[in-house]
């Protein structure tokens, strides 16, 4: 089995569990006031892994399979990991994810460390990581979600999500953690970079080209 799917398997079991059990939920969400009071730092990691409903849930797994997953004769993010580091490409991956996830809830601690009433949950920012990770190894790839039904190329839809991951995270009031959202992509992008600059060049000549 893919560390993908055992990654949707792993966050489905902990989110359904946490439908059912509140005390868990408030353990494992994270809690930036409650972090710093009680130096409850694992809640980085484990709010990854909880979600508010169903839905929220579902929508999350299937876009992380959707690009994380090969596709048809598309491969997916973690195939791109596997063929460029064949000893360990996927083990990669997974610390990826999981960094992700980290990445994703240090970025609202500090902003959110002395708001008692903030708390967010969810896989989003590590999504958005495995979907800027994607984007930068195939730019013109096309992305096609419920809400944009007509489908554009992946490097025009990164430019929009950073823009109004930016925006609603200024304006705030909708109950969406969309600063999460936004360092989740950048952490995304710029791993890659990291393990591979040369993913640079490549990806400014395909846009160019």
């Amino acid at each position: 089995m893919s560390v993908t799917l055992l990654i949707i398997a792993f966050t489905v079991l902990i989110s359904y569990m946490a439908f059912n059990n509140a005390d868990l939920f408030i353990k494992m969400k994270h809690w930036p006031y409650a972090e710093m009071r009680d130096k409850e730092y694992y809640r980085w990691l484990t709010s990854g892994f909880l979600h508010g409903d169903p839905m929220h849930l579902i929508f999350n797994m299937l876009t992380l399979y959707f690009f994380a997953a090969d596709q048809g004769g598309n491969l997916g993010l973690e195939s791109w990991f596997a063929d460029r580091y064949p000893e360990f490409g996927t083990t990669l991956f997974l610390v990826f994810y999981l960094l992700a996830i980290v990445a994703a809830s240090s970025a609202t601690f500090y902003k959110y460390r002395n708001s008692p009433g903030f708390a967010s949950i969810g896989a989003s920012g590590a999504v958005a990581a495995v979907l800027f990770a994607s984007i930068l190894i195939n730019p013109h790839s096309s992305i096609q979600f419920i809400f944009l039904p007509i489908p554009i190329p992946g490097y025009l839809f990164g430019v929009l999500y950073l823009w109004y991951s930016s925006y609603a995270a200024k304006k705030g009031g909708d109950n969406i953690d969309h600063t999460a959202h936004f360092y989740g992509a950048v952490f995304g992008l710029l791993f890659l970079l990291a393990i591979d600059p040369s993913l640079a060049v490549t990806y400014f000549n395909e846009i160019v080209g």
